[in-house]
């Protein structure tokens, strides 16, 4: 199917793919998703948030995925299930077009090293380098403009989006007096399972040990995680981090944007990190952390600021 056709799903085929309830018609053709303010005749929208129950009355959507217990009308075809934003998610799945750069519609050159091995559907746009040693596996995509250094390995069911860099040198270098020496990096970098690392990325094969990037963490745009870092499954880190050297992160890791990590520290499993936070040592206990004041005038901000360290003492 190209991508100027049409879409067409049944509600009975989508209460399906979800594992959802259906209140209304189930033969109903649903063409496209869209949220409630936008939603139009034959588009299927999502309710998460309850404060936004009252758009369920101006909504000219055809149906709506809603949770559970929610008030209902015969206005509209209601879909009922435990997670809305998740149901949200798989179905986008539907209407998504995926792009087949073997297509001649793709031009452009990539350069790959002999020695690399490329698994099953590998997909691989124009303008990628993959160096020396490389692995990428099955049913991965590697969009346009992406730089792969050598000995790195891409598990299967992986998404590089454009302008990434996988694999380059980290930032060593030992001082002398008014020079400073270059250490080579001699470890690699290993990337899981079902990892998606979003543009312009940048992250550093390891000094000696590895980097390692666990199955299922997901990375937003513009996100630095320098060298021997390891950051464990399930974590889920927003645009324009930083993690710096031979930081240990923990499963279910979550970092708000504009966050960093300190070199050599080590987090548990499953912290929240919020946005503007500075990580300045290990974490040993699982909950939320956040270090940044909400935006305010000087003087109540430096009341607030003597505040906080008159406690902290």
């Amino acid at each position: 199917m190209s991508g100027s056709e049409k879409k067409l799903f049944s509600i009975k085929y989508i209460s399906e793919y979800i594992d959802a309830s259906i209140v209304g018609d189930a033969d109903l053709q649903i063409n496209s998703i869209a949220t409630l303010e936008s939603a139009k005749d034959g588009s299927i929208t999502f309710l998460s948030n309850p404060k936004y129950n009252k758009l369920l009355e101006s909504t000219c959507a055809s149906a709506v995925i809603v949770k559970e217990g929610t008030k209902t009308n015969d206005r509209l075809t209601f879909l009922t299930c435990s997670d809305p934003y998740l149901a949200y998610a798989k179905i986008s799945k539907l209407f998504s077009n995926e792009i087949d750069f073997s297509k001649e519609d793709f031009k452009g050159n990539s350069f790959i090293h002999d020695s690399v091995s490329l698994g099953k559907d590998v997909n691989i746009g124009p303008n990628v380098f993959i160096g020396e040693n490389c692995v990428i596996g099955d049913q991965t995509i590697i969009y346009p403009n992406t730089t792969i250094c050598k000995d790195v390995s891409i598990g299967q069911d992986c998404i590089v989006h454009p302008n990434s860099v996988l694999g380059s040198d980290g930032f060593g270098f030992a001082p002398e007096k008014e020079n400073f020496h270059k250490i080579e990096q001699l470890g690699a970098l290993k990337i899981g399972d079902n990892v998606e690392i979003g543009a312009g990325c940048t992250i550093d094969r390891g000094a000696i040990s590895d980097t390692l990037i666990s199955n299922g963490v997901k990375l937003d745009n513009q996100i630095h995680i320098a060298h021997n870092v390891s950051i464990g499954s399930n974590s889920a880190i927003a645009a324009c981090c930083a993690i710096a050297g031979s930081s240990k992160i923990g499963k279910n890791f979550k970092m708000g944007g504009l966050s960093g990590v300190l070199g050599h520290l080590e987090i548990c499993d499953d912290v929240t990190v919020g946005a503007h936070t500075l990580i300045t040592k290990s974490i040993k206990s699982p909950g939320n952390y956040i270090g940044i004041m909400p935006a305010q005038n000087h003087m109540n901000w430096s009341k607030s600021a003597v505040f906080i360290k008159k406690r902290g003492k």
